[in-house]
């Protein structure tokens, strides 16, 4: 198959966001052209320089920290398809992902998803300010699915709550608990052989959430004009393809409370025939999973090899 082929068999991958802190995508912002171009179009429709309020604030998931990692995205796919000809067919977000997704497959505009982005922070940070604040949600690798479900069957005859919140692949899964079970939760993934990662917080994916989502849509979603998405999203929710505005905004308000499903997205990629998945984003994780890198050829389109002057695709 000729490079060019390949391409144009291709999603644009938007991954979902892991901990961001300045250092991570700040440099990239700055020195990229188009990313530049993005930051001012983004500090207008905001009201505020977005690298001088993201500079030096704590947090790994501020408002500031997921303008940025949205902008970094849509820039680093932008790069793609300019310096490695990736022409995708089809658009793909994974949790956080969904928000520049939606505006890369042509439903939001720019400048509404970075207000979107912005104005979604605050009403996360808002709900839980006010409800389940002791729920995180925890990442789990190398675990076996049958083990860690025998586990958390235990955990619930204690009369504990606990929600699966996502399958990444066979052995890489999120699971919500409240923050007094982590330690147990963590010792016994460490039992079966698993490595527990992060703990995210604010927590994500889970059905306790539901007044999140209508809340979103009531203060966020609902002031926007969405489009019908010009290339087919996928959804990382279960693999649905979403070709309407009111499936765009419906997929957006859900992935508060619908569990992620990597694996679901990547089964329909392959019967929509896609090859070539080219991840764009700061991404430690979507583009390594053996669920990701098995049956794809895979493009990072990252803020190391962006800036790095080379003009072969990185792949895996």
């Amino acid at each position: 198959m000729e490079d060019g082929d390949m391409l144009a068999n291709a999603a644009v991958v938007f991954p979902g966001m892991g901990p961001t802190r300045f250092a991570d995508a700040g440099k990239f912002l700055l020195l990229d052209p188009v990313a530049r171009r993005l930051l001012e179009r983004a500090d207008k429709r905001l009201g505020y320089s977005l690298m001088d309020e993201w500079y030096g604030m704590e947090g790994d998931y501020s408002e500031y920290a997921q303008v940025a990692f949205f902008v970094s995205c849509l820039a680093m796919a932008e790069w793609a398809e300019r310096e490695l000809g990736v022409r995708p067919g089809v658009c793909v977000g994974a949790s956080f992902g969904e928000r520049p997704a939606a505006v890369h497959a042509g439903s939001l505009s720019f400048e509404d998803g970075v207000w979107m982005t912005a104005a979604l922070a605050r009403c996360i940070d808002a709900y839980f300010a006010e409800q389940h604040g002791d729920v995180v949600t925890q990442s789990l690798a190398r675990t076996p699915r049958a083990g860690l479900e025998e586990a958390l069957h235990k955990l619930a005859e204690r009369g504990e709550w606990y929600d699966i919140s996502g399958h990444l692949d066979d052995d890489f899964h999120m699971v919500s608990v409240r923050e007094r079970n982590l330690g147990w939760l963590e010792e016994a993934v460490r039992r079966l052989g698993g490595l527990p990662l992060y703990a995210m917080r604010p927590p994500m994916h889970s059905r306790l959430f539901e007044d999140l989502g209508f809340r979103a849509e009531e203060e966020v979603l609902d002031r926007l004009a969405f489009e019908p998405p010009v290339l087919p999203l996928v959804l990382a929710q279960g693999g649905d393809v979403v070709r309407s505005a009111d499936g765009v905004r419906a997929a957006l308000a859900a992935s508060f409370v619908s569990l992620l499903d990597w694996p679901a997205a990547l089964t329909t990629l392959r019967q929509l025939g896609t090859e070539t998945l080219c991840v764009s984003g700061p991404d430690s994780l979507f583009s390594r999973l053996s669920s990701t890198t098995n049956g794809f050829q895979v493009i990072t389109a990252s803020p190391l090899n962006v800036l790095r002057p080379r003009r072969q695709p990185t792949t895996s």
